[in-house]
């Protein structure tokens, strides 16, 4: 009986081990073998583990083994929990922002969005003194995508900073949430996203029509929860496909994604299989 489990456990140590490089030659083979970080920043409110299962699906998949996190103080002060090593494959930093609720700009998130694009940007510079990046992937949830898309505007002519060479927006509100007043039955034009009513926070970004880094490729996810409210009970739908009018016309590509159900529900879109496989799809498939 002792040998038969000891044969047993040979099996097994073997059929880890096939497994093992299966799954790296198909990571090889399917995904692209780059330094190019990628980061995730989370919405209002959340940390770091709103972006644990993102960044875990993409672990799973075999895209990277490396996944670090940058903790930004109220100062804007990052420190990183781990270096990232110099050969890292994919690598995915976390963000997470002491920070989350933009409390000084409560009375104006406008202006608050401008300050969150420098939390951004302060990861950025970190990590540029680990390894001099050439480019950057950005992810945002929520908040996090205008902190991202200020970020970007407010630095498109420092061409100090490496380029963004992708950037996913999950759930943006660029024209605002659901119960807003001004903009909470605002429709967008069916071919250019241009929305016929906006708020402070999108007018803020309209030079982006002129200056959106032109090699930078977008991918728009956005929920549904087909409760008649057409949003993903936070943003509307149209509030996010407003994105388009801004950058579609200078973007190296642009796509949308709308979820669709009860897990398009605005929370439960950074933990939706579907969003993982878009992400993962858009950002690493050769």
């Amino acid at each position: 009986m002792k040998k038969y489990s000891q044969l047993l456990l040979g099996f097994a140590v073997i059929l880890i081990g096939l497994l093992g490089i299966n799954l790296r030659a198909h990571a090889v083979t399917h995904y692209v073998q780059s330094s190019t970080p990628t980061i995730f920043v989370h919405g209002w409110g959340s940390s770091s583990h709103a972006e644990e299962k993102m960044a875990n699906a993409a672990r799973d998949a075999g895209v990277t083994k490396t996944i670090v996190r940058a903790n930004v103080d109220r100062k804007g002060k990052v420190t990183f929990n781990h270096q990232i090593p110099a050969n890292a494959v994919n690598p995915i930093v976390e963000v997470n922002l002491e920070d989350n609720k933009l409390s000084a700009y409560q009375d104006d998130y406008t202006q608050g969005y401008h300050h969150g694009g420098e939390y951004v940007k302060n990861v950025v510079l970190v990590l540029e003194k680990q390894h001099h990046y050439k480019q950057i992937n950005l992810v945002g949830h929520s908040m996090g995508n205008l902190e991202i898309i200020n970020y970007i505007n407010d630095n498109v002519n420092d061409k100090s900073l490496p380029q963004v060479a992708h950037l996913v927006a999950i759930a943006g509100h660029y024209n605002g949430l659901v119960g807003q007043s001004n903009v909470q039955n605002a429709k967008v034009n069916s071919k250019t996203g241009e929305p016929d009513k906006m708020d402070s926070s999108y007018r803020e970004l309209l030079g982006l029509r002129q200056s959106f880094p032109r090699n930078t490729a977008v991918l728009n996810i956005y929920g549904n929860v087909g409760d008649g409210s057409h949003s993903d009970e936070d943003v509307p739908v149209n509030s996010a496909k407003s994105l388009k009018y801004l950058v579609s016309d200078r973007a190296k590509s642009y796509q949308e994604v709308e979820i669709h159900g009860k897990n398009a529900q605005h929370s439960k879109l950074h933990n939706n299989s579907q969003v993982n496989r878009e992400l993962i799809k858009f950002l690493w498939e050769k």
